[in-house]
């Protein structure tokens, strides 16, 4: 036990040098301050003996006092006041300031991995957990920074304070400093208690976002299926967990406050008792009898902020312990140094021998997949449910790496060209569909410079540009959060447009067409082929997964792919004739679209 109560008190203090550390300037200010009003405090206290023996009991002894004696005695309060209310703003304002940059830039580290780490990584961990450490986990880490200037300049305080106390009365100094022991005795028994529980409060903070998340995400799923009730329960299960979480820390904190808020009063109320025996005694006067009691009394609040950071520390580990396997994770997707073939038309594709499986399966998703796109030509990807269609999609972009093989563009390796380079050459529409909660043409452009007639081209190549034409405010209407007032076909053409602004040499569609009726996708691929009215320059290669006949029939080649291997590729009347299952499973969705 006490070594896993060194280890903490140990890791505390490397936290709090830390954060030291990350703000000097700040902290320097903050502390500076925090010293200014910790030494006018100490010399409060001997203004008050000065004014006691010079002013009081003269006055009390003679009846009189002199005006003169009234002013200066006035002036040397109002002055210490003047000084203490600085240094308390000064130590507000710069340990303010360096909280919330500290919390700035933790947020900055942490969201900056998110978007260097590569989507594997974001598939084995939660949502709600990553809004947890990019948010009440950084701002847990850094809570303690509030009082830690004040607790700094108190521990010069404090030694003013000591060195005052011997300098008047060494015996009645050492009578009051017996309680310094204790008081660190209990901190340390105070860090090792708390420390396990603001663990788990933490945690349980994180898993309550987690649902919450969950359940605001899947809002139309619980109330089509009238599940309102479970997740109601679900939610309130882990708040009470939580509650009962805090309500224990609550516990150690409300033990510990009181008794680190009688230890330095029990110092003062002995110096008080022993004290009046020695004024009674002659050994010494009242005024250094006022001021050493007085000067315990003020010991109560530096030991208090000391007490401050101390209390934080716990909870301040348990985010940063949070925070740190996010900065501390790897997998960062490597970056090469080669630039991407410069030009407008479409990319050559090249997919050589790639194996790909997921984390802990037991068999690859894909497996020696290989096959060749001719720049500027169209090629659809059909296979049946679970045969790596989409993975395969996520492929090409470099949303993921092959475990084996590579992936070309114009000859090129896609893990050999430099950073950005692939985001500018290609461009991929997944499946699920998300629009911000931003104008239409702000989910188009994304922020990027476009001109409006370029929006409107792409709209046209989505065929789309109708709809947004009879919005009430065209461009500028608000689509709502996920796009909710629009349609999901309209969603999806949005979506489409987005990518297609971007003139990409490589269009991936992964069944982004899937909510559009099939005389618009064919409008729409009949755009991206090259179409004179919406494009002057030859057109993008595409790739795009797909099921439906109509859809297929307007590709210049298919690849089959069954168990994630390519089976067979060709035109889609060829495949219709020699490949069984692809066949069945053309006529099977033609049939369910004609039910339809």
């Amino acid at each position: 036990m006490p070594r896993r109560r060194d280890a903490v008190v140990r890791r505390g203090m490397r936290h709090v040098g830390r954060a030291i550390v990350e703000q000097p300037g700040m902290f320097t200010l903050a502390f500076l301050a925090s010293s200014l009003y910790g030494g006018m405090t100490v010399a409060s206290a001997y203004v008050l003996g000065e004014v006691t023996d010079r002013v009081v009991l003269p006055a009390l002894d003679d009846g009189v006092t002199s005006a003169g004696a009234l002013t200066l005695a006035a002036s040397a309060i109002l002055g210490v006041a003047v000084l203490k209310i600085l240094g308390i703003l000064g130590r507000r304002l710069f340990a303010g300031v360096m909280g919330y940059r500290l919390q700035a830039e933790y947020r900055r580290r942490v969201t900056g991995q998110y978007l260097r780490l590569p989507l594997s990584w974001h598939q084995r961990h939660p949502t709600g957990q990553l809004l947890s450490n990019a948010n009440s986990d950084v701002e847990a880490s850094w809570f303690f920074v509030a009082p830690l200037p004040f607790a700094c300049g108190a521990v010069v305080m404090i030694g003013i304070t000591v060195a005052a106390l011997v300098a008047t009365d060494p015996w009645l100094a050492l009578v009051g400093l017996v309680v310094f022991p204790l008081v660190f005795v209990v901190n340390a028994v105070y860090s090792q208690e708390m420390s396990p529980r603001m663990r788990r409060a933490q945690q349980l903070r994180a898993e309550v976002s987690e649902i919450a998340h969950e359940s605001f995400d899947a809002a139309l799923v619980v109330k089509t299926l009238g599940r309102e009730d479970v997740e109601t329960r679900r939610f309130t299960e882990r708040a009470e967990e939580l509650r009962d979480g805090l309500v224990a820390v609550g516990r150690v904190r409300g033990l510990f406050d009181p008794l680190m808020e009688a230890l330095p009063n029990l110092g003062t109320l002995a110096v008080l008792l022993i004290g009046a025996g020695r004024v009674a005694d002659g050994v010494t006067d009242p005024g250094a009898l006022v001021s050493i009691a007085y000067l315990f009394t003020l010991l109560a609040l530096p030991i208090r902020a000391i007490g401050w950071v101390l209390a934080d520390l716990p909870r301040a580990l348990a985010g940063f312990d949070r925070v740190t396997p996010v900065l501390d994770a790897t997998g960062e997707t490597p970056h090469g140094t080669e630039v991407a073939v410069a030009g407008t038309g479409g990319a050559g594709l090249g997919v050589r021998g790639v194996d790909y499986g997921f984390e802990g399966a037991t068999r690859p998703t894909l497996s020696g997949v290989t096959f060749d796109v001719a720049p500027g030509s169209t090629v659809a990807v059909v296979g049946p449910t679970g045969s790596g269609k989409s993975t395969l999609a996520g492929l090409l972009v470099r949303l993921v790496d092959p475990g084996t093989g590579e992936v070309l563009l114009d000859g090129v390796d896609l893990r050999a060209l430099r950073e950005g380079e692939v985001s500018a050459q290609a461009a991929v529409v997944p499946q699920g569909t998300f629009l911000f909660d931003d104008t239409v043409r702000g989910n188009v452009t994304l922020g990027a410079d476009v001109p409006d007639d370029e929006v409107w081209a792409a709209l046209r190549v989505a065929a789309v540009d109708d709809v947004v034409r009879r919005l009430p405010e065209g461009l500028d209407t608000r689509v709502g959060e996920r796009g909710a007032t629009l349609s999901g076909g309209q969603r999806q053409r949005i979506a489409l447009a987005r990518a297609v602004v971007r003139r990409p040499r490589l269009l991936v569609l992964d069944d982004a067409t899937s909510a559009v009726d099939p005389a618009v996708e064919a409008r729409i691929l009949d755009a991206l082929r090259g179409h004179p009215a919406d494009r002057a320059e030859r057109p993008s290669t595409v790739v795009v997964v797909a099921y439906r006949q109509a859809t297929i029939a307007l590709a210049d080649e298919v690849v089959w792919l069954e168990g994630g291997r390519v089976l067979a590729r060709g035109s889609h009347e060829q495949l219709l004739a020699e490949v069984p299952g692809y066949a069945a499973l053309v006529r099977a969705y033609a049939q369910t679209e004609v039910a339809a």
